[in-house]
């Protein structure tokens, strides 16, 4: 998307961009922001474009900014000078563009009295076509262009906008083969519309859409190559050849040979790249598994029409991974079945737990805390990596994390935080950690994917039944609460986020799956509590990722995914405090699912919006304490003192302000402490401002 955006002029004025070919210096900005030194237009420092998930992945795309005056232009040439680059080495590639609806629909505006993002269609097409003619004169055959948002709710205007645009397109360049894809679920009431497409060709999701490709086929048009997704490109098991040929051989009857094309479901980057080089593995898990080259692989050999000896591996494998006793547990499934409706309900109603929360840690007005994580320097990686390869033994491994904890609170304390973290030291990746204690997870040594521009995560594999062999982060909290006498906040990551970050099995439902999780977490919560920690804070920045995409279908998903957070943290006490994280999404449309997990603290990521995000609590009450984000932590800046302070009077325009608490977006583990130590003190500062302009008010305001 940022891509895009650079291709296509959409360069907000504060990036200072003069015209011509957008530079790096440019890009980085629109991605990260810029330092306090600002640009050279006179301006204050650039604030980055807001950063969303990709529709229900876990990978982030930055958000278009467009207005009724956005004039399009082409101000890159990275598509060209990578179709060229490709062609010297003897290849001609399938150029892939972000259609121009699915740009537009989900692109945002600042402009007030709202803005339909179609009324700039025409023009954006206008500049698709001056693309799609260029790369045809330099040799491109086929260009595809992906429109995944035909999986979601679309109204009849959009249909009709997107079935215009694509006239235009295929009428104006017919020397150029057009593929429009579609994926991440069925197309439902858009199927018509897709079929009709005036294209080349057409790439159907038959992994996620397997239900309706009886209907697609039935009045597929004759004229048109059909791009048959039947390998899952977002999970890691390996294909089911049996299914899959049942899929290809029912496509051949419409189709035939010569228009069928056999494709994966989606774009590759969310899966691990290879199988090659994972050594630890034992070798019956391993052979259940297909990361991207060896989807490749599937897919080429799904494509023969002749069945060959791979069919006989792919069909042991199957087998092996079905009756593998490996995968169930009859004491997590006995566990699973004695579960009450009281377990996933907290004893007393929010005010009167307040109360006693409050009389327990007791806090200032406007309580200051950050989300978890500090800095993973250098010395901390060094330490980890040397302590994995044997290096150091675990006394003097657990020394050093100590060392790192006690630094750490000792600066929170200095800094004036109110409640405070030991800092997640021992800790590579939230979901990682945890899954590396559960049972029923397993662990690449090289299974990375791109989450944001350099980020990559190394998510685990779910593929048996989850249950916990022992406590898994008492010892630190434990020690970080013996540092101190100012209050502790233990920190775990939620059911939902561990589901949504890992891969998941596909032999049962992800709702069950993420049940499993649950219990496992309750165990922990309990193990804190009982270990003296005041605060418990489970993370779910992926309660909204993981909201299906067609709105029909939320209420399911919602009660279960609601269900299993509150199965987790229902079991405290009533001065036990439990928060919550959520950052990165748009859950606007979600906030009374989001008050039903019954946390007593949600913090979430504003600061980048600008607040925006709290336009959702202007019209709803929300029943507990909210901590908005004041400083954008995925940016480079250091925000100062007056900045976080406008964004705090802001947020205060909204919310009572003996709701409110004030941090950081996100975790600052990917920041240095140059960064953190300042932006943090200036938090402190800002919220002390604040304090003292704000008369005292009642504990909870009538």
């Amino acid at each position: 998307m940022l891509d895009t955006a650079v291709l296509v002029g959409a360069v907000p004025e504060r990036f200072g961009w003069k015209g011509g070919p957008v530079d790096a210096a440019t890009y980085f900005k629109m991605a990260r922001g810029e330092p306090e030194a600002g640009c050279d237009c006179g301006q204050a420092p650039a604030v980055a474009l807001e950063m969303t998930k990709w529709f229900d992945t876990n990978y982030h795309y930055l958000v278009p900014e467009l207005h009724t005056g956005t004039v399009f232009r082409l101000a890159s040439n990275k598509p060209f000078e990578e179709f060229a680059e490709a062609k010297a080495l003897g290849f001609v590639t399938k150029p892939v563009l972000i259609g121009p609806v699915t740009f537009l629909l989900l692109s945002k505006s600042h402009e007030p009295g709202g803005f339909d993002p179609l009324s700039l269609l025409d023009s954006l097409v206008e500049l698709y076509l001056e693309v799609l003619l260029r790369l045809a004169r330099e040799g491109a055959e086929w260009v595809q262009i992906d429109e995944p948002i035909l999986a979601t709710d679309l109204t009849f205007g959009q249909r009709a906008a997107l079935a215009g645009a694509y006239e235009r397109l295929a009428a104006t360049v017919p020397q150029l083969k057009l593929m429009v894809a579609t994926y991440f679920g069925e197309l439902r009431d858009n199927l018509a519309t897709f079929a009709d497409l005036p294209v080349a060709g057409l790439h159907v999701d038959a992994v996620r859409g397997a239900a309706e490709l009886d209907r697609l086929l039935a009045t597929f048009p004759t004229n048109k190559a059909l791009s048959l997704a039947v390998v899952d490109g977002r999970n890691v098991w390996r294909n089911d050849f049996a299914a899959s040929r049942k899929q290809i051989r029912h496509a051949l009857e419409r189709v035939g040979a010569q228009r069928l094309i056999v494709a994966p479901s989606c774009s590759l980057l969310h899966v691990p790249a290879t199988l090659e080089h994972e050594t630890k593995l034992d070798a019956e898990l391993k052979s259940w598994l297909a990361f991207a080259d060896e989807k490749l692989v599937e897919i080429a050999q799904l494509a023969r029409l002749d069945e060959s000896e791979f069919e006989a591996a792919n069909a042991r494998a199957q087998a092996s991974r079905r009756g593998s006793a490996r995968i169930h547990d009859a004491a997590v499934r006995r566990r699973l079945a004695a579960i009450v409706p009281s377990d996933h309900e907290r004893v007393t109603a929010f005010p009167d737990r307040k109360k006693k929360k409050q009389a327990r840690l007791n806090l200032p007005l406007l309580p200051t805390t950050t989300i978890g994580s500090f800095p993973q320097t250098n010395e901390v990686r060094v330490a980890r990596a040397r302590f994995r390869k044997g290096e150091i033994d675990v006394a003097a491994y657990e020394a050093f994390l100590e060392s790192e904890i006690r630094k750490c609170v000792e600066f929170q304390e200095r800094a004036g935080l109110d409640m405070l973290v030991h800092g997640e030291f021992e800790r590579t990746d939230m979901v990682e950690y945890f899954g590396e204690q559960l049972a029923g997870f397993a662990f690449t040594e090289n299974g990375w994917v791109q989450s944001y521009g350099s980020r990559c995560v190394k998510p685990p594999i779910i593929y048996g039944d989850v249950w916990p062999p022992a406590p898994m982060t008492v010892r630190w909290s434990s020690y970080a609460r013996s540092l101190t006498t100012r209050p502790m906040k233990a920190m775990l990551t939620g059911p939902i986020t561990i589901l949504q970050w890992s891969f998941v099995r596909d032999d049962q439902p992800r709702s069950l799956t993420a049940r499993q999780i649950a219990l496992a977490l309750r165990d922990e919560v309990l193990d804190l509590e009982a270990a003296g920690l005041g605060a418990i804070q489970i993370d779910e920045p992926a309660l909204r990722e993981g909201l299906p995409l067609r709105r029909s279908d939320w209420r399911e998903y919602l009660e279960w995914a609601v269900n299993a957070f509150r199965l987790c943290a229902a079991g405290v006490r009533e001065d036990t405090q439990i928060h919550t994280h959520m950052c990165y999404c748009e859950f606007n449309d979600i906030i009374d699912s989001v008050a039903a997990l019954d946390a007593d603290v949600i913090s979430i990521e504003a600061s980048r919006s600008q607040m925006e995000l709290l336009d959702a609590f202007v019209h709803f009450r929300y029943p507990a304490d909210i901590g908005p984000g004041v400083w954008d932590i995925h940016s480079p800046r250091v925000p100062s003192a007056e900045e976080m302070e406008t964004l705090l009077r802001k947020a205060l325009t909204v919310l009572l302000a003996d709701q409110v608490w004030v941090n950081p977006d996100c975790g600052l583990k990917t920041r240095g402490w140059t960064e953190v130590a300042p932006a943090l003190e200036n938090l402190v500062t800002a919220t002390r401002r604040v304090r003292a302009t704000l008369k005292a008010q009642p504990l909870m305001p009538a």
